[in-house]
């Protein structure tokens, strides 16, 4: 494929949240860029949507093509890769509706993902923070993050045991809204 660049590469052309996967936050070789990211094109040389995309109206977003919604997106994978597909289609048709609000609300998720990856990731936990905050609503997680702050950072227990505190709430907040945190094989 040839060099393939975008504006946002955190929302992709298909709809997943590219701020939310384990592979934006990993270090080294496997590091992904985000959809259209700096050298996207050497970590993902081929990528049906991309190609599909230049066939037809060659948009930001796969909401913009006049095909939309397409067979792609009628039928949703009954699996997830290393991210989950669980809200493809929900997260692009907010986006049809305001791209701007959802570009701030995927901002705003970012940014508390990256707090706990941050302050509260023993090495185990990137892959259950990146599909919960995915998951879970805006006012979920900054209840969580509020819960974190307030109540378990300032607790005299070891990281170890505040990690714990902060699962259950994120599980909590899971069972609250329905969600289940894991991605589908």
């Amino acid at each position: 494929m040839k060099e393939y660049k975008r504006k946002y590469p955190l929302f992709s052309l298909c709809g997943l949240n590219c701020g939310l996967c384990p592979h934006y936050y990993t270090e080294g070789s496997s590091k992904c860029p985000g959809c259209g990211g700096p050298d996207f094109h050497l970590k993902h040389p081929t990528c049906a949507i991309i190609t599909c995309n230049k066939k037809h109206d060659d948009v930001a977003f796969c909401f913009q093509c006049s095909s939309f919604p397409c067979e792609k997106y009628i039928v949703t994978s009954p699996t997830d890769s290393f991210i989950t597909y669980k809200n493809v289609i929900g997260d692009l048709k907010k986006a049809e509706d305001n791209l701007e609000d959802y570009l701030q609300v995927l901002d705003e998720k970012i940014k508390i993902l990256e707090f706990f990856l941050k302050n509260y990731n023993d090495g185990r936990r990137k892959n259950f923070y990146c599909i919960a905050v995915n998951l879970l609503s805006l006012k979920a997680l900054n209840n969580i993050l509020d819960m974190t702050k307030k109540n378990i950072a300032t607790q005299s227990i070891d990281q170890k045991n505040k990690i714990k505190l902060i699962l259950l709430l994120f599980e909590e907040m899971a069972k609250k809204e329905k969600v289940e945190l894991k991605l589908r094989k």
